[in-house]
């Protein structure tokens, strides 16, 4: 496993370059990357189609710099400085455990305050630059593609805190042991949780942009599925835990890869199993017995689905519709890969489901019950319209 992106250069190219880049961080952000242009691609085509429309907004052009933004760029400067100085002055131990290094008191005092009034002294400049006498309101139209990137910043917020969330109410015990530790810490993220919360976020931005909710969700459908897959790389890459139970039986057949079948996760990041005989350094362990590499078969299953999501989005007309058959394709995906993954089960009424199964059945059922609710509603819709757009 490569715990980091160094790590992972270690072996392809035999070199090692301290780099503060974990594997999981690095697919998590190409995720992201993955996901806003395909949803800017699918907002553009619904653009085209006359479905979505902009927005006329106001702005004032040539006032000069307000107290308020240049207090707020004083902070981020501060910031910035504070941690990248002490960051590049401590780089050993910034490139081993960079979230330790971000998330510690520990900085560079002279650096913030450099770098403090360096970004208010360039706020200030190009404001002066751009000053009008007297300042003039203009108008401008922003249609729905021009606010992905606030979208994204809203799914990186959003996913993160509602992933951790979750993630501690499915392992109280442990959360609580060290909740500000188990909080701040990279590892341990629940997909449904950082999708609800996130889910709520852009929903109630796009709310007070005038952008057509069902229209954006269906949108989305597509670029959440490829989101899922791509991060998955990065779980597995890591080794982060979310592997699956042991995996005893042979291989079904003689061509398979051992690693595609059962696998031990060598190094894995949270150093979970025995020690590796000979190896010194953080990531020295690996599981005793082989695991289904679930990842692996997330990623495998979450790209197909994005390729028949995408292949047939232009074919549907219903708003609502590509979003149901995304909550029926995402539930019936994470049910069963969950049969064979090591999860935190509740028990109630005799049964003992994860939570993932437990939202998962949710997800399958609210899916029908929106297709159904989509196909009532749009009957006079065609489902194939006429005349599709890019």
């Amino acid at each position: 496993m490569y715990p980091t992106v160094s790590d992972l250069l270690h072996d392809l190219l035999g070199i090692r370059v301290p780099l503060p880049i974990q594997t999981f961080g690095f697919f998590v952000v190409v995720a992201f990357l993955g996901a806003a242009y395909t949803l800017m691609r699918e907002l553009k085509r619904r653009e085209e189609l006359g479905w979505m429309k902009g927005v006329t907004e106001s702005y004032w052009v040539g006032r000069p710099a307000g107290t308020g933004e240049l207090l707020w760029n004083g902070i981020l400067g501060f910031i910035i400085g504070f941690k990248l100085v002490y960051a590049l002055s401590h780089w050993s131990a910034f490139s081993a455990n960079p979230q330790q290094v971000l998330l510690s008191v520990e900085g560079n005092w002279p650096g913030a305050l450099a770098f403090a009034a360096l970004f208010v002294f360039l706020r200030y400049r190009d404001k002066k630059k751009r000053r009008l006498d007297p300042p003039r309101q203009e108008k401008r139209t922003v249609m729905p593609h021009q606010r992905v990137g606030d979208f994204t910043v809203l799914a990186a917020i959003g996913g993160l805190v509602g992933a951790k969330i979750f993630d501690g109410l499915e392992n109280w015990n442990s959360y609580m042991a060290d909740p500000v530790g188990s909080f701040f810490s990279f590892s341990g993220l629940t997909f449904y949780g950082g999708l609800i919360v996130a889910a709520i976020a852009i929903i109630w931005y796009a709310r007070s942009k005038q952008i057509s909710g069902w229209h954006l969700v269906d949108s989305a459908a597509p670029a959440l599925m490829l989101a899922y897959g791509l991060g998955r790389i990065g779980c597995h890459m890591a080794g982060d835990g979310d592997w699956g139970i042991e995996n005893p039986h042979p291989k079904p057949f003689a061509g398979l890869p051992d690693w595609l079948w059962s696998y031990t996760y060598p190094h894995n990041v949270n150093n979970a199993g025995v020690p590796i005989p000979g190896c010194e350094g953080p990531h020295c362990f690996q599981l005793p017995h082989g695991v289904y590499p679930t990842p692996l078969y997330e990623v495998i299953a979450c790209l197909i689905l994005f390729g028949v999501l995408w292949s047939i989005r232009k074919k549907i007309t219903r708003p609502g519709m590509m979003f149901g058959i995304y909550f029926i394709f995402t539930g019936i995906e994470r049910f069963l890969v969950e049969t064979i993954r090591v999860n935190t089960r509740y028990h109630f009424l005799g049964i003992s489901p994860t939570q993932a199964e437990i939202i998962s059945t949710l997800l399958v059922i609210s899916g029908i019950g929106l297709i159904l609710y989509v196909r009532k509603k749009h009957a006079a819709l065609p489902l194939i319209p006429a005349k599709t757009a890019g």
